[in-house]
């Protein structure tokens, strides 16, 4: 059986990118860590590391063992957590992650309702897309990621991982108020807008308003990107272009000098909390989950999500 210490040094060698970065990391000699991956070569039966200058690259090898040694730390991490609680600590760590609106809308009220209910628990917050965010919670350098997908652009972040849907969160076009389309009763068909300059946002977002146009028979002539949904009102504002923006990011900043029309058809994305695929996860990360879905709940209640079509999961 292949040594757990050994596989976790590996790893560190891998994202420092050298022995001697690795060895100062782990608080070891740079001798020490040189001879655990040679024993560990010794155990595999071939060589994990290439020496480069002073760094070092990883042989196929070592890229295909350290992917496993991600995921065995990262459920040794989980069963310590666990272990810790069984055991009376009444503590945990949470390390997570959430995307800008949702961040805004949500973080705020749910690790309030966290922190009140079990104030023993660590908690570590980070901002990111999801395009960012997922990759370290497969590496476990964190534990959930407040994410959201679209289910017509068939986005899914892979079986090794569970979404636990949480919001329903309709897109909106945004306009600048002398658009032709800034008034009008009953939601906005995108076909009328195939002729205007689009502003994109993210990654996913990007991939939804694509599919959107193409369904509706146009190709965006996208000349503006930005993630930050202000910056993108600001754009509209300024006569610079039309764009789509979910609820919550409407919901955590909206202009006055811009126009908002309900989309006609299905245009939602789910919101979601990410957790790595396991049939027992820590009960600090349960009591996480627990609060986004109040936080979401309490959210969809009020009137002004209800107004743009915020709803539960």
């Amino acid at each position: 059986m292949l040594d757990v210490r050994r596989m976790q040094m590996l790893q560190a060698v891998a994202r420092a990118g050298s022995v001697s970065a690795a060895a100062r990391a782990l608080g070891y000699t740079q001798p020490a860590v040189s001879h655990h991956i040679a024993r560990l070569e010794e155990e595999v039966g071939t060589a994990l590391i290439t020496r480069l200058g002073r760094g070092v690259r990883l042989t196929d090898a070592g890229r295909a063992l350290v992917d496993h040694a991600d995921a065995v730390l990262t459920r040794l991490t989980a069963a310590e957590e666990e272990l810790a609680a069984i055991a009376g600590l009444r503590a945990g760590r949470v390390r997570l992650a959430a995307f800008p609106s949702g961040s805004a809308t949500l973080m705020a009220g749910a690790l309030s309702r966290l922190r009140a209910d079990h104030p023993g628990i660590e908690v570590s917050f980070a901002e990111a897309e999801p395009e960012d965010a997922i990759p370290l919670l497969r590496t476990g350098d964190l534990d959930l990621v407040l994410g959201f997908s679209y289910p017509a652009v068939g986005v899914r972040d892979g079986r090794d991982l569970d979404a636990i849907p949480l919001l329903r969160d309709p897109s909106h076009a945004v306009l600048h108020p002398d658009h032709r389309a800034a008034d009008g009763n009953g939601p906005v068909a995108l076909t009328g807008l195939g002729e205007d300059t689009w502003i994109a946002g993210c990654e996913r977002c990007r991939g939804h308003l694509l599919h959107l146009a193409g369904a509706a028979g146009f190709t965006p002539a996208i000349a503006y990107a930005t993630d930050d949904y202000v910056t993108v009102q600001s754009l509209v504002a300024a006569g610079l272009g039309v764009t789509l923006l979910p609820s919550l990011a409407l919901l955590a900043a909206r202009r006055e000098d811009v126009a908002v029309r309900t989309l006609a058809g299905d245009a939602r994305r789910t919101v979601e909390v990410i957790v790595p695929a396991a049939e027992r996860r820590p009960p600090a990360v349960e009591a996480t989950i627990g609060a986004l879905r109040e936080a979401a709940g309490a959210l969809a209640a009020t009137p002004a999500a209800a107004a743009l079509g915020v709803s539960r999961a």
